[in-house]
């Protein structure tokens, strides 16, 4: 008879759901996926974990790997042997895997899909890599958990030195989910990881100029980077590969020679299926196939019949086998025992912090071990200054404890190290050994010194990863086996959009649109000008310039943030209509204006960005640094409370700066003053500001060029650039302008020829747009002429400079060949 009491009701579907649960989390714990940190399955890393325990190092002999086996299952892997034996041929086949971490010594099967031979009669041992993956495991490094039975300790990740996750992939079946993670190329992922601990803002397009895509052991062909740079950005993709060929002429016929096959693709089954689409006459135009791969590589022959194109029967091939195939990316891995959908950043990021702790743990054991040794090296130094007092106690002692207490009392030593005393050799008291026993305590005190900083430092510790990965890719970095190419199926949006002329006009409230370049015709000096767009009340125009539809544009905030888009991303409208509100294309904070906007063709890694601040700050940074912007913007510097970006230029770092004042004050200098910074550096002194003054506008030189200056209330003049001498950075700045309650502050300033076009626009919406040559010449202190006349209330807002010429040649200088413009400061106090 049952018990009533001890009788629990259950619902069978709620019993059967968490029953189902746990168990799924079981397999994807314990069996399916792979741990971020060292890419490995449970299964691998007890076999990686039972080889290093055996012993089995690469300058030892090998051992059958029945016995490894046995000994991976009786202490940590109570599952079936079968499995863990397959596990560990695949570690050894290196078409399997890209750096393989078991060295096997046997038939350990072949890419035709032949299996390995008993476990009984293959050997194995550790490959010099996996020693890599298990280097200072026995240093506290990581975290050791219980075996199955509680009778071993088995430990919870292993240090992996090198990104194992990426280097050598994964691919596993779970409940519910499955991951499958393509091999690289060692030296291009620590190149990545490199890359992330100098900037470790760096983005996925900037890893991608290291780490270029998977690299598979087999080889083959990669077609296009749109999978590539889905699953990077992402973590799922789809990437095309193909069999690399060759085509040869022999009598007459053609041959296509089949050298490098697609990732995990059967070479037997791949013949069989050719010979069978033949023999259905799917396949057209083949003769003969042969399969001649030997020891030196592979080489499948596939000759084809006199009047066959040997390209047709290429791209039959293709379509109808496996010469390509197609590889589906999924970068699932469990992070904190949680599987996660991980992007290329994500899984550097995880590995590097992991590498954090392991040389934090590590240089803590060192820095224990070491502390113990010098304790009981002062001991001993202690013992050495007063060898005839130890030796007569020692002596006098009736026995061992109390020899140790005595000199315990007597010197005010420590247990362990009165031991170390009473266990000293005689020997030891030869002045050679004594200064031995110096100069190792010297050199123990310079390492816990060294150790306690590296504990107290991140940039040491990263220093450390850094060097020691550097290391790794030394000694066992190769050349990329996967060739990349351009998938012609793949459309780039600009091919669809014609290269033409257009003007981008931008106001103060934000919205921007692009027309054509031929809308506005220029008109004489004095003029009132056209309308240049519709706006609302109390809005007006602040950016206007010209660029190509497939220009990069770039915009700087006045907090320091940049956006990039590509013209033709901006909404074409007619010349008096509104345009777009920017807000709606780019992600702008609510307390951020555009306050500088440049255009420009590639991001050339020789050339850089100057940027200037109200504060008269200045900053150099190389332009390459800007080639991945995200959609929610980067940092372009970093400001101080209260500054603002008032202009960016590129130069070619040859250049020469000249920055302006809104009380008319100017200075120029030369930009290798400016050393390159970093993207969010802060930067240095341009200009010493005097009191209530602020900087206004920032052009770079140009000899033979003209300096033209313009006020708030419309008056302008030009001055010879050789006016301007060169001063050091950071100086007061001499007089480029004569500021009068007429002319008003000065709004902008710059460096233009005979040849340039000025557009000026006015706080009510009005446009002009001047020849530079009708403008008159003077010199520095003077005021100039009236360039555009103003009415009661009315102000020049905004200048930009225009120039056909430039803008069609992209071989100039990219301080002529990029249109700029700047928002102009108005006059706050």
């Amino acid at each position: 008879m049952f018990d009533n009491e001890k009788i629990l009701p259950v619902d069978i579907s709620h019993e059967m759901k968490k029953c189902y649960i746990d168990y799924a989390m079981s397999v994807i714990a314990g069996r399916a996926l792979p741990d971020v940190r060292d890419g490995l399955k449970p299964v691998h890393r007890r076999i990686l974990y039972s080889m290093h325990e055996l012993g089995l190092t690469p300058d030892k002999g090998y051992r059958k790997c029945a016995r490894i086996v046995g000994d991976v299952l009786g202490k940590y892997h109570p599952h079936g042997d079968s499995a863990v034996y397959d596990a560990l041929v695949r570690l050894a086949q290196d078409f399997s895997i890209r750096y393989t971490l078991v060295d096997g010594h046997g038939n350990f099967g072949s890419v035709d899909g032949d299996s390995a031979a008993a476990m009984r009669y293959t050997e194995a041992r550790l490959s010099k890599i996996a020693l890599e993956m298990l280097r200072d495991i026995n240093k506290n490094a990581i975290d050791f958990i219980d075996n199955f039975d509680g009778e071993e300790e088995e430990p919870v990740v292993i240090p992996s030195r090198f990104p194992n996750l990426l280097v050598n992939g994964s691919a596993g079946i779970a409940v519910g989910m499955a991951t499958n993670i393509p091999p690289h190329n060692l030296t291009e992922v620590i190149n990545g990881i490199i890359m992330l601990i100098e900037n470790p803002e760096v983005s996925i397009y900037e890893l991608m100029t290291q780490i270029k895509g998977p690299d598979f052991p087999t080889s083959g062909i990669i077609l296009g980077t749109s999978g590539i740079k889905s699953a990077y950005e992402t973590g799922r993709g789809k990437v095309i590969v193909r069999a690399k060929t060759d085509i040869e002429e022999e009598n007459g016929r053609s041959k296509i020679i089949v050298t490098e096959l697609p990732y995990q693709v059967n070479k037997a089954r791949l013949i069989e299926n050719m010979a069978e689409l033949v023999k259905d006459k799917r396949l057209e135009g083949i003769s003969d196939l042969r399969d001649e791969s030997d020891r030196d590589g592979m080489r499948i022959v596939i000759e084809l019949k006199r009047d066959a194109n040997p390209n047709v029967v290429l791209n039959q091939l293709y379509k109808h086998t496996k010469m390509q195939d197609t590889f589906g990316i999924i970068m699932i891995a469990l992070v904190d025992n949680e599987p996660q959908t991980l992007n290329l950043k994500q899984v550097l990021v995880h590995y590097l912090n992991f590498q954090k702790e392991v040389i934090r743990r590590r240089t803590k054991f060192e820095l224990d071990k070491a502390l113990a040794r010098a304790h009981i090296l002062e001991g001993l130094r202690i013992a050495l200054d007063h060898i005839d007092e130890v030796i007569n106690l020692i002596r006098s002692s009736k026995n061992t404890e109390e020899a140790r207490n005595g000199l315990m009392n007597k010197f005010n030593l420590s247990e362990k190290q009165s031991q170390a005393i009473l266990d000293m050799r005689l020997q030891r008291l030869t002045g050679l050994e004594r200064e031995k026993i110096e100069d190792e305590y010297s050199e123990l005190v310079k390492l816990i010194q060294h150790l306690r900083e590296v504990l107290e430092r991140e940039e040491l510790v990263l220093e450390i990863i850094r060097e020691e990965l550097i290391e790794i890719k030394n000694k066992y970095g190769d050349e990329r086996r996967t060739e990349i190419q351009r998938n012609n199926d793949e459309i780039n949006i600009e091919d669809l959009i014609q290269e033409e002329d257009v003007v981008i006009t931008l106001t103060h409230a934000g919205y921007i649109k692009r027309i054509s370049a031929d809308t506005y015709s220029a008109q004489k000096r004095g003029g009132k000008g056209i309308q240049a767009m519709a706006t609302k009340e109390d809005d007006f125009v602040e950016h206007i310039f010209i660029t190509s539809t497939h220009n990069n544009i770039l915009f700087f905030t006045n907090k320091g943030r940049v956006h990039k888009l590509k013209a033709y991303e901006i909404p074409d409208a007619g010349r008096t209509a509104k345009g777009t509100n920017l807000i709606n294309i780019l992600p702008i904070a609510t307390d951020e204006k555009i306050q500088a906007v440049i255009t420009f063709k590639e991001f050339d890694g020789d050339n850089y960005f100057i940027m200037g601040t109200k504060e008269g700050v200045i900053k150099k940074t190389q332009i390459s640094q800007y080639a991945s912007i995200r959609k929610n913007g980067l940092n372009a510097i970093n400001l101080k409370d209260g500054d603002e970006l008032i202009g960016v230029r590129m130069t070619t770092g040859e250049s020469e700066i000249l920055i302006f004042t809104k009380n008319g004050y100017a200075i120029r200098f030369n930009e290798k003053d400016v050393r390159p910074m970093g993207r969010t550096a802060t930067g240095v002194r341009a200009i010493t500001l005097r009191e209530g003054d602020i900087a206004v506008a920032m052009d770079i030189v140009a000899e033979d060029h003209d300096v033209l200056v313009i006020s708030e209330n419309g008056f302008g003049k030009r001055t010879p650039v050789s006016e301007y001498t060169a001063h050091r950075r950071g100086g007061k700045g001499i007089i480029t302008y004569k500021v009068t309650d007429k002319t008003g502050y000065i709004v902008g300033a710059r460096v233009v020829k005979d040849e340039d076009e000025m557009m000026l626009i006015n706080s009510s919406n009005v446009a002009i747009r001047l020849n530079v040559s009708g403008i008159s010449t003077t010199s520095r202190n003077t005021s100039g002429v009236t360039l555009m006349r103003t009415e009661e209330e009315q102000k020049v807002v905004a200048i930009a400079k225009i120039n056909y010429n430039d803008q069609m040649n992209d071989d100039e200088d990219s301080g002529e060949n990029s249109n700029e413009i700047e928002k102009t400061q108005e006059n706050e106090e």
